[in-house]
């Protein structure tokens, strides 16, 4: 084996790592989504009280 490969279970440890931490990214579309309706919520009140 050379220097960085795994063998079956570093891929096994690896790919278990990389399946707990994806989920994040696929949130953030709805992590954006939720901050700008929050953001348009509070630009509609500041201007209400204008």
């Amino acid at each position: 084996m050379g220097k960085y490969q795994l063998d079956s279970r570093g891929k096994a440890a690896v790919t278990k790592f990389h399946e707990k931490n994806v989920p994040e990214k696929n949130d953030k579309n709805a992590r954006i989504k939720a901050l700008r309706e929050k953001h348009l919520k509070t630009v509609a009140k500041k201007e209400e009280n204008k």
